[in-house]
């Protein structure tokens, strides 16, 4: 048996529009049976809009309905047309006057109600031109003012399931852009964040710098002013000591010039006092000499009797 065409969109219609088994649906899809499950619990295949296989050609609503009364029976698909040809001229559409006159009406209902679908589209569902669309959208043709809006689907131009199929596939195309609009949204969100982190990071480098450089600083001034303080204080010192020798050089010089006055004052007095001792020692001299003189002369008459005597003998 051949996979149905789009085989998870195939199993999603089957699981939100039937009472299949799992078992059927993953047989006729040629899936397993835990896909399938998973499908159903919306943690596979979420974003994806179901397709039906009726509308397609591949199943029958009553081989479904067949499957849902016996849950053992197997979906039998049926036989694909092989003239594509002779599909596409059963299915051709011979339209009314009436008909090709409402197409500009159904042109401007499809503007109105369904913003979405593109002029291509419109194209596909109507069987009009783009000129003819771009006049409708601009409202440039002569009979604007005449239209109303129709509901393609109720005057026959198209199926409801074309127009459910040409809007489910303009909302996927606009999610898909919608999508990467978010991305490159995202992708200039991490770029700015990105560039923000960076600019932050510079920034908390320079002022890790700048702090670096101020404690540093800060250092050096206060190593300056310790040497400052050091040197005031040896200066200070030095000073101190400076003064204390100055003191004591003036204590010396005061001592000194003390001595000296002593000194002088002691060799002015001296010379009174060896003159007053010279003249007491001559006036004692020449007391004694006079003492001896004043007995020699007592004693010289004695003496001359004695040499007198002396001489007669």
């Amino acid at each position: 048996m051949t996979a149905p065409l789009m085989p998870k969109a195939t199993a999603v219609w089957l699981v939100d529009n039937t009472m299949l088994t799992f078992r059927q649906i993953a047989t006729f899809c040629e899936l397993h049976e835990l896909e399938v499950q998973a499908i159903a619990d919306g943690d596979v295949a979420y974003n994806i809009i179901g397709f039906n296989p009726i509308t397609n050609g591949q199943l029958t609503a009553e081989e479904i309905k067949r499957c849902e009364a016996d849950p053992s029976a197997d979906l039998v698909a049926n036989v694909m047309e092989k003239n594509v040809k002779e599909i596409n001229a059963r299915n051709k559409k011979i339209l009314t006057p009436s008909q090709r006159m409402d197409k500009p009406a159904a042109i401007l209902w499809l503007i109105q109600n369904c913003p979405d679908l593109t002029d291509a589209q419109i194209c596909k569902l109507v069987g009009t031109t783009k000129p003819t669309i771009s006049g409708v959208r601009e409202g440039t043709r002569e009979d604007m003012i005449y239209l109303r809006a129709k509901n393609p689907v109720a005057i026959g131009l198209c199926s409801e399931f074309a127009l459910d199929e040409a809007l489910n596939a303009a909302q996927e195309k606009l999610e898909k852009a919608e999508a990467k609009i978010q991305k490159a949204a995202q992708k200039k969100k991490r770029l700015a964040d990105k560039k923000k982190a960076a600019k932050k990071k510079a920034a908390d480098a320079k002022k890790k710098a700048e702090k670096k450089a101020a404690d540093a600083k800060k250092k050096a001034e206060k190593k300056a002013a310790d040497a400052a303080k050091k040197a005031e204080k040896k200066a200070a010192a030095a000073a101190k000591k400076k003064e204390a020798a100055a003191k004591k050089k003036t204590a010396q010089k005061k001592t000194v010039k003390k001595a000296t006055k002593k000194t002088v004052a002691a060799k002015k007095a001296a010379p009174k006092k060896t003159a007053k001792k010279t003249v007491a020692a001559k006036k004692t001299v020449t007391k004694k000499a006079t003492t001896k003189k004043t007995t020699a002369k007592k004693a010289s008459p004695a003496k001359k009797t004695t040499t007198k005597k002396a001489a007669k003998k």
